[in-house]
């Protein structure tokens, strides 16, 4: 039996004349294809007379897929084994550079693989993007493959283009009974990128629990931090220190912070900068923006962020730790240095973190270290982009209540001449500052120059940081509570850019 070109989708092949300009051009060498074809489109029929026809098995279609690579895409153990007994090419590349071992890999198919490999196989040729055959397998999950390709000498520690090794692979997609195997083959469980990325670090951005239990048994330190090679590296400016406990909680994988509490993590390290207790402020309420960057992650597990507030404590986290170092105070900003977890939770108005620290033994009257006190940051100092940060109006206000409920001072100015009306100012929040006006906030202390010679009518004008923008209903506010006080208001004042803050 024969089968004619006619009965193939017209569309696969090139015209003449085209096949002439490749041949020419030195792109393509025309092959009969035929056989390829047939075996993509599954036509048995088809297949069985172009073999009994001893067609060329490893002649590629135009984009360089064989017939056994079509075989393995598909997972056909019996085809491929027909097209390697016939001659196959199993070392037949694409276009693109994807091997047929590749395409078995990646299908987790471990008798294909063990065909493959049998009949010459390359066990190590990686794709265009470094990808060898034990990286795909180890991403796939699939442990018959990885025990073929490692029988045959895959390099348990090969790289990628980006440096990452087979368990940095299946470490990040929870493999678990593939990290078992490589780390049983000799794997570096120590290897480490130059973001200072480990295998265990992969494990634990994903949430990978078992993974990280199993990292952590084969030797690594649980308190050992990334030690980037970049600068500036980590969220922040954390220069490369976050620890595996400060990674689980930035995004919010607490079921598995807790496990690494019960490891031996460190409730108290803050080499990043930050304690896991200051981490879960911006992990509930990451800031400012419109961005992903704005959103809490989506975490994992079946532990709260506020059950897990509770671990921390539990472990022996100080619920009134102050920040050692941190971003440096300047007008209109909220320094970090000195900040409690209470104060940063104030400022992104997190009422429940709030009350819960409060009920765990938080100190509500620590200031950072340019005495900002939790009033002054639930107000609005620190606020950059009005209507995109964490907190809300009517958050902030709650917040503020707290404040002023545990002993905070609505007249409090910090060493950079900020008040609660400043921060309303800055914020954009016409409520607070009228609820600032209600509950004793003092014109005569508001109503004064901050280091940069702004006044909360000032602010509310436009003069900032970066860019001039007024807030129209604060200003209208502050006018309000101006006039009531007998004051007469002033014109608007032309806005002159401060250099050396934000500009």
């Amino acid at each position: 039996m024969s089968l004619s070109l006619s009965s193939f989708d017209p569309a696969r092949r090139l015209s003449l004349g085209a096949m002439a300009f490749l041949l020419l051009s030195g792109g393509l060498v025309a092959a009969d294809a035929r056989l390829a074809d047939a075996v993509e489109k599954n036509d048995r029929a088809g297949i069985t007379a172009l073999l009994d026809q001893k067609i060329d098995v490893s002649a590629p279609q135009v984009d360089g897929m064989t017939a056994l690579h079509w075989a393995v895409y598909q997972d056909n153990l019996d085809l491929a084994k027909r097209l390697v007994a016939a001659g196959a090419n199993v070392k037949a590349e694409n276009r693109y550079g994807v091997t047929v071992l590749s395409l078995a890999c990646t299908n987790g198919n471990a008798a294909i693989v063990e065909l493959l490999l049998g009949a010459g196989a390359d066990v190590n040729k990686a794709l265009n993007g470094g990808e060898t055959p034990l990286l795909t397998a180890a991403r796939t999950g699939k442990v018959g493959p990885v025990k073929a390709l490692l029988a045959r000498g895959a390099k348990v520690d090969g790289k990628d283009l980006k440096g990452q090794t087979p368990l940095m692979w299946a470490a990040a997609d929870g493999n678990l009974a593939v990290v078992d195997e490589l780390i049983a083959a000799g794997a570096d469980v120590h290897a480490r990128l130059d973001s200072g990325f480990t295998p265990l670090f992969f494990a634990i951005r994903e949430g990978r629990i078992p993974v990280a239990q199993r990292l952590l048994k084969a030797g690594l330190d649980v308190n050992e931090p990334m030690q980037s090679k970049r600068a500036g590296a980590g969220r922040g400016g954390r220069s490369g220190a976050m620890t595996p406990l400060g990674l689980a909680v930035d995004n919010a994988h607490y079921e598995l912070a807790v496990a690494l509490l019960e490891a031996g993590a460190d409730p108290t390290d803050q080499r990043s900068g930050f304690t896991p207790l200051h981490q879960i402020v911006t992990a509930r309420k990451p800031g400012s923006g419109d961005g992903a960057n704005s959103l809490a992650p989506m975490g994992s597990g079946t532990v709260t962020s506020l059950q897990f507030v509770r671990q921390l404590v539990a472990h022996g986290a100080d619920v009134n730790a102050q920040l050692e170092r941190g971003t440096a105070a300047s007008p209109g900003t909220l320094g970090r240095k000195g900040a409690t977890p209470f104060l940063l939770a104030a400022q992104t108005a997190d009422v429940p973190l709030m009350k819960l620290l409060l009920e765990l033994g938080a100190n509500p009257k620590l200031t950072n270290a340019d005495h900002s006190t939790p009033l002054l940051a639930a107000a609005g100092v620190g606020t950059r982009a009005p209507g995109e940060e964490a907190a809300t109006e009517d958050e902030a206000l709650e917040a503020v209540q707290i404040c002023l409920d545990h002993g905070n001072d609505i007249n409090a100015v910090d060493d950079n001449g900020m008040t609660a009306m400043h921060g309303a100012a800055y914020a954009s929040f016409p409520k607070m500052a009228h609820f600032l006006a209600d509950h004793g906030a003092k014109i005569d202390i508001w109503y004064q120059k901050d280091k940069l010679g702004w006044t909360p009518l000032l602010v509310a004008e436009g003069h900032r940081q970066g860019n001039f923008k007024p807030g129209f209903e604060v200003l209208a506010a502050i006018r309000e509570i101006m006039v009531a006080n007998g004051m007469t208001v002033p014109p608007p004042t032309p806005y002159k850019p401060v250099l050396g803050y934000g500009l």
